[in-house]
Parts: C-alpha cells; sequence; structure tokens
C-alpha cells in the first residue's frame, strides 16, 4: 500500500513534466514586462485568458483542412464594416448629390445667359436704329443751333453711327451671295466631306469671335479717343473699312452653318444629322479629363451659353427657309419639330453630362455656378448706368464671345428674303411687328435686370458699384495709359478704363454727376498721372521718390521690410484664388484666359 501511495503523486509530477516538454505553453510567448499587453490569440475572459479556448482554436487549426466548401462559406459569411472610411464614403455620396444638382443649377445659368444673348440681339433690331436716328438728328441740327467749342457728338452716339453704317454696308453686300446657290452648291458633296467642313465651320465661328471684337474695340476707341490732331481722324477710315469686312466675312460664315443644317434636316435618311448631334458628344471626351479650375469653367460656361443661342437662331433660319420653300404651309411645320427637338435635346444633354463629371472630376461644387450668374448680373447692372463704362452689348460680346451684328446682318438677310413685303397692310403687319419687338425687348431688361439686382445683392457685390477707383500707385502705370497700348477699349470714355470690379459710374437710382465727363474738350481734359520709371513695387508708407530727383528717401526699417515680405507672400498665395469680377473683360472674349 505504501509502495501504491508513494508512487501516485510521482507519476502524475512525471506526466506534468512529460507534458510540458512535449508542448509549449500558450502564454509563454506573452513579453514579461511591467504592461500587460494583450494578444489577438488569446481570449479574455474577466481579464484572464481562456486558455482552454485557445488550446480549442489551435487544435480546430490543425485538425481542419482548407476545402471549396470551407471557402465559400467564408466568403458568404464574411463581414466588413462601413464606419470605419466614414469620410471617405460621406465624399463619395455629396458628389453623387453634386452630380444631381448641376442639371438643375447649370439650366439656370443658361436661361439667365439665354435672356442676357436675347437681349443684346433684340436691341440690335429695335433700340440701335432710334439710337442711330438720335444721333444723326443731332449732328445735322448741330450746326443751326451755333454751338462752338462743343463736340459735335458724343463718344456713345459715334458708336452707334459706326454700328448702324456696318449694318447698312453688311446688309447691303450680302444681297450679293445668293443664298439657294449655297445650299445647292452644299447639298451636292457627300456625307463626310459636309462634316468636316460642319467641324471646320465651327472652329472658324470661334476664332471669328474672338478676334471681331477687339476689331469693333479698336474701330470705337480709334473713333473717340481724345485726339490732339484733327488729321488724327483720318485712322478712323482703315478700321472702319477692316470691321465692315470682318462682319460680312463672319455674316457669310454663319450663312453656310444655316445651309449645313438645312442640308442634315432636308436629307432623307437624315444620316447628316445624326453625324452631327453625334458630333456634340465627341466634345464630352475633349473636355471632361482636363483639368479645370473655377475661371475655366467659367469661361466653358459662357462659351455653351454663346453656343446655345447661336444654334436656336441658326434653326430659326433653317425654319424660314423651310417654311418659304413649301409656301407656309403649317403642316410642314410638324414635320420640321421632331428634328428641331432632337437637336435641342442633345445640346441640353451634352452640356449636362459634361458639366457634371467636370465638376466631380475637379471637385467642384454647384454652388459655384450662382457665382457665375452673379457675375453676370453685375456685368448687366454695372452697364445700365447713366455714364456705364461700356455699351451693354459689347459686355455681352467679352463675357460670351456673342457678336450680335454679324447674326443680326444674317437674319434681316434671310427674312427679307422669305417675306415678300408690299401694299399698305404689309407695311402695318411690319410696323407693328416692330413695335412687339420693342415691347419684348423693353419686358425682357426689366424682368433681366430685377433678377440681376436680386443676384448682385444675395451675393454682397452690389458695394463694388459705388467703389471708386483709388490712386495709382507712384511706380504704377494708370489705366488709362495700359488701356491706351493695347488699342482695345469698348466707348469713348477717355477715363472709362477701369477695372469691372470697381467702376466709378453711378447706379440707376441714385445719378450724381460724374467726376469726369466724357465730353470734355481734348484740351480740357487733364493730363493723366506721370508714371515713374522704377518698377512696380508694394505700397508701402513713405512712397519712393522718382530717382531723377536729387532728394533721397530714409533707409526702410526692419519692420516695414517684414511687411513688404509678408505681402509679397499674401499675393503670391492669392493669385490663383482670382475673383470672377477681377478678370479682364478682354482676355474672357473668345474663350481666352491667362
Amino acid at each position: 500500500m505504501a509502495d501504491l501511495l508513494g508512487t501516485g503523486p510521482s507519476d502524475e509530477k512525471e506526466t506534468e513534466n512529460e507534458d510540458k516538454k512535449e508542448g509549449k505553453r500558450p502564454w509563454d510567448d506573452i513579453p514579461k514586462s511591467e504592461k500587460i499587453v494583450t494578444t489577438p490569440d488569446l481570449a479574455e475572459t474577466l481579464g484572464f485568458y481562456d486558455i482552454n479556448a485557445v488550446r480549442r482554436e489551435q487544435r480546430e487549426r490543425e485538425n481542419s483542412d482548407p476545402s471549396l466548401a470551407r471557402f465559400l462559406c467564408a466568403e458568404l459569411t464574411r463581414g466588413y464594416f462601413l464606419e470605419h472610411n466614414e469620410a471617405k464614403y460621406t465624399e463619395r455620396r455629396e458628389r453623387v448629390y453634386t452630380c444631381m444638382r448641376i442639371p438643375r443649377e447649370l439650366e439656370k445659368l443658361m436661361i439667365f445667359g439665354f435672356f442676357l444673348c436675347l437681349d443684346a440681339f433684340l436691341y440690335v433690331f429695335t433700340l440701335l436704329p432710334l439710337r442711330v436716328l438720335l444721333a444723326l438728328l443731332h449732328l445735322f441740327t448741330l450746326p443751326c443751333c451755333g454751338l462752338r467749342g462743343s463736340l459735335l457728338l458724343q463718344p456713345a452716339q459715334v458708336c452707334d453711327i459706326l454700328k448702324g453704317l456696318i449694318m447698312v454696308l453688311c446688309y447691303s453686300m450680302m444681297h450679293y451671295v445668293d443664298y439657294s446657290m449655297m445650299y445647292h452648291l452644299i447639298r451636292g458633296q457627300s456625307v463626310i466631306k459636309l462634316y468636316i467642313i460642319y467641324n471646320m465651320l465651327e472652329v472658324a465661328d470661334r476664332l471669328f469671335s474672338s478676334f471681331g471684337q477687339d476689331i469693333l474695340d479698336a474701330l470705337y476707341w480709334t473713333a473717340t479717343e481724345p485726339k490732339e490732331r484733327k488729321r488724327d481722324s483720318i485712322g478712323v477710315i482703315p478700321h472702319f473699312i477692316m470691321a465692315v469686312f470682318y462682319v460680312f466675312l463672319h455674316a457669310i460664315l454663319i450663312m453656310v452653318q444655316a445651309s449645313t443644317l438645312n442640308v442634315a434636316f432636308n436629307s432623307h435618311n437624315k444620316s447628316l444629322l445624326t453625324i452631327m448631334m453625334s458630333n456634340n458628344f465627341v466634345e464630352i471626351k475633349g473636355s471632361v479629363f482636363k483639368k479645370f479650375e473655377k475661371n475655366n469653367l467659367f469661361q466653358m460656361s459662357n462659351s455653351d451659353i454663346k453656343e446655345r443661342f447661336t444654334n436656336y437662331v441658326l434653326l430659326l433660319i433653317v425654319c424660314l427657309r423651310n417654311m418659304e420653300q413649301f409656301s407656309w404651309n403649317p403642316d410642314h411645320l410638324w414635320v420640321l419639330l421632331p428634328d428641331v427637338f432632337m437637336v435641342i435635346a442633345s445640346e441640353i444633354a451634352v452640356d449636362i453630362i459634361k458639366h457634371a463629371f467636370i465638376t466631380k472630376f475637379n471637385e467642384i461644387t454647384a454652388d459655384v455656378y450662382s457665382e457665375y450668374r452673379a457675375s453676370l448680373a453685375f456685368d448687366l447692372v454695372s452697364s445700365r448706368q447713366k455714364n456705364a463704362c461700356t455699351d451693354y452689348s459689347d459686355s455681352v460680346a467679352r463675357r460670351m464671345g456673342f457678336i450680335p451684328l454679324p447674326l443680326a446682318v444674317l437674319l434681316i438677310r434671310v427674312v427679307m428674303s422669305s417675306v415678300n413685303v408690299q401694299g399698305a397692310l404689309s407695311y402695318s403687319c411690319l410696323l407693328l411687328f416692330y413695335l412687339g419687338m420693342v415691347t419684348l425687348k423693353v419686358l425682357n431688361s426689366i424682368v433681366l435686370l430685377g433678377k440681376s439686382c436680386v443676384y448682385v445683392k444675395r451675393a454682397n457685390m452690389e458695394d463694388k458699384l459705388f467703389e471708386r477707383p483709388s490712386t495709382a500707385a507712384p511706380g504704377k502705370t494708370p489705366s488709362r495709359t495700359r488701356k491706351t497700348s493695347r488699342g482695345t477699349a469698348p466707348s469713348g470714355d477717355p477715363w472709362s478704363e477701369r477695372s469691372p470690379s470697381s467702376p466709378s459710374c453711378t447706379s440707376i437710382t441714385a445719378q450724381p454727376t460724374p467726376t469726369a465727363s466724357p465730353t470734355l474738350r481734348p484740351e480740357t481734359v487733364p493730363p493723366p498721372p506721370t508714371t515713374s520709371t522704377t518698377p512696380a513695387s508694394p505700397p508701402i508708407p513713405e512712397p519712393d521718390p522718382d530717382p531723377d530727383t536729387l532728394t533721397t528717401s530714409p533707409p526702410a526699417t526692419p519692420e516695414q521690410k517684414e511687411e513688404e515680405g509678408m505681402e509679397g507672400t499674401e499675393l503670391k498665395h492669392r493669385t490663383p484664388k482670382k475673383d470672377l469680377l477681377d478678370v479682364d473683360r478682354f482676355t474672357i472674349c473668345g474663350n481666352r484666359i491667362d
């Protein structure tokens, strides 16, 4: 018995020692330190590690063999948690919401821009003839009044007379262009050749629009700038001939576009029309995958507004020509309407898709279109003042690249050739139609002006309408000298060349006398401030004198140098984030932004 009792505990110790030799305890790998380190291999229960659970998991891993069923079961029951990437998924959701808001915000901008172009286009037919008559009446009655020592015409009247002469000359020259012969000449070409011609015409139209407004601005400024000698007025003649030649060529270009579109409408299988509409979707490929900033997107939006309005006028010309060929049969109009709606729908769809993906890839919010609309509204409000810095039609032309003169000449030519005006009744109908256009123009202007005031006030830009231009720094060139060197001033006001963000004109409700009237004689105009030959430098409390003088300024203190360095760094950081109103009107015309 003693042997049996004596050998019992010793056997148990031997078996425990053998177990220790055979296997390694799972908690032996725990580092021995003051802090208890939790390992993912051990299950923790109430602050202690469950050794049995760990051994059970190890046995399951050893005994389990990889199989297809186990793999499928793991794939079907595998879980994941999206809340670990909350910021990323929230951003993706905001992108989806932005893409869904783009059609609504974009169409608001497009509709507002469309009515801006319509207002500038109706101005050529309604108010411009009346302004030309008033200017001519003033010119003819001036010798009878005996007013000496004053200008014959105001700068705005000179520009109006030049626009009227350009319209009359180009319209008379368009009579020598046969629209029917051009239509049949284009119809005889193959489909592929017409497709290439239409693409070339679109590129040429953009080039003409970008260079045409510069030609017209050069003419207006040459005719109205202060002249020291009378013989300097001879320079208006070559500028006028160049402007007439440009408007005539641009009108012919738009006529070829309308003829090509008319051929596409009248083709039997509509293959050319389908190819022309598919050309719009090629535009998505060329613009979506490019880097765009806020100003570049503003430029593209203005270009799309101008393109859409021009297409609507081209569709109107096509409908007029087709209705005239079918003796104004209303049944034929219902045949044309499906194709017209198809062209318009494809244009709208392409614009929405293009802008939606551009804003998505460049991380631009949909609220930016409200800023664009406010910028266009600011141009409208600032040009409606008593003594505005530029004409409204010229402002729209610089913003959107839309020049109404060539399009108006072509539309008058098509209407006069399609409609026979004979007899007193026809002239009465023509007078009523003119009065109706005047009414439409006035109503459109009133609504646009009211909406523009709301947009400007909502964007907190109304204070910029009353800002006075600051005095030029000693080392900087005044704006008048800088703009004169470029030769692209919109009007004859010698003091109207100011930045768009700070016009010196008064508002519509309050119209005090301007500081410098545009009717001053050249000899009474005060000389511009003298410019320094030193390069421009940041403003400091003590302005730098002319290097030609003998006086010397005291050296700058370290605090002033520090301030100058901080101002330089701030300017470097602020340059990319340029306000839309600070973008030069002369560089944005024709899709150009520096």
